[in-house]
């Protein structure tokens, strides 16, 4: 005969443990796109319900984001020109840079983080600074990586998160702020981001994808997870305050592996693809929204301690 189980009498901060792997508003990171122009709010098609704003139009999205619980937003700038070294990426007033100081003026609590690359700002739509040859020039974009990264912490952003994937560019990111007086503004790194198949919406909303060839050169491959530890050991080494995987549900066991290796603040991409997949599959009805929910939730137990996703405002309304 089986013997019933004994009950476990557990206090309720040790509650409070086991529940730890549910989403809170908190852990959340909600992507914004700007463009240039006036009076725009409009839908994303390969995005529903994600919009580019024009910068007059980020104040009501700001105070519904606050309204929200929501504490921290990482910002995509697509210019209405682009040139060989993206130089709108770096301008006092350039996209990124009027969004940022429109944010701190509606929100000034808002943790506000900022993009840097170079795709969506060159017009061949490669990460930096191209040879004759085409190649990229790793080196050489790691200067203008750091005038991006100083131009954002200028307008006010709190942490920069250089999504590039050039060699030693945390190092580079981390002396231009310290040189320049912002010590206290953060590096996320994105240290282990995969060359996914993930990635196509938003190349649409960024207007980013490349004129020619493809970022596998400075994108990790698929299929190695060994070298996820490796670019995280390099980041941390160069002075990243934060780590991050991405893209993240198709990359669960990168996500926990990097929380076993290291102890630092990790984070995930809910990318673009994943997102438009969940949503287009709630809106036909082939599943409910709990599944919105159960993915997301998966990537915080995996290890991640924050996530940024496009379902941020659906999750937050929820937990609300």
């Amino acid at each position: 005969m089986l013997k019933r189980p004994r009950r476990l009498r557990i206090s309720k901060a040790m509650r409070n443990l086991v529940r730890e792997t549910k989403i809170d508003v908190d852990d959340l990171i909600y992507p914004l796109f700007v463009v240039e122009g006036e009076n725009i709010k409009e839908e994303i098609p390969s995005l529903p319900d994600v919009y580019h704003f024009s910068v007059d139009m980020l104040e009501a999205e700001i105070k519904e984001i606050v309204e929200l619980g929501i504490e921290h937003v990482i910002m995509f700038g697509i210019p209405a020109e682009k040139d060989a070294c993206g130089s709108e990426a770096f301008a006092d007033n350039g996209i990124v840079q009027r969004a940022v100081r429109k944010i701190k003026e509606v929100a000034p609590e808002m943790n506000v983080i900022t993009d840097v690359c170079m795709c969506q700002y060159t017009s061949h739509g490669h990460c930096g600074i191209l040879t004759e040859k085409g190649y990229v020039d790793n080196d050489q974009t790691l200067e203008y990586l750091a005038k991006i990264a100083v131009s954002h912490a200028k307008a006010g952003a709190d942490m920069v998160a250089p999504s590039d994937m050039m060699d030693g560019r945390i190092g580079a990111l981390r002396n231009a702020l310290d040189e320049n007086g912002f010590e206290t503004v953060g590096i996320m790194a994105y240290s282990a981001k995969y060359a996914s198949s993930f990635y196509g919406p938003f190349r649409d909303a960024a207007n980013s994808a490349p004129s020619f060839g493809d970022r596998k050169t400075y994108q990790m491959d698929p299929a190695n997870s060994t070298e996820a530890l490796r670019e995280c050991a390099l980041d941390i080494e160069e002075g990243a305050d934060i780590i991050m995987v991405k893209p993240a549900l198709s990359y669960l066991d990168v996500i926990r592996r990097v929380k076993d290796n290291f102890d630092m603040p990790l984070c995930a991409y809910n990318v673009s693809g994943e997102y438009s997949m969940l949503k287009l599959a709630v809106k036909e009805g082939l599943l409910n929204e709990d599944a919105i929910m159960e993915a997301v939730t998966s990537i915080k137990r995996a290890g991640a301690d924050m996530i940024i996703t496009y379902f941020a405002k659906d999750i937050a309304k929820k937990i609300k």
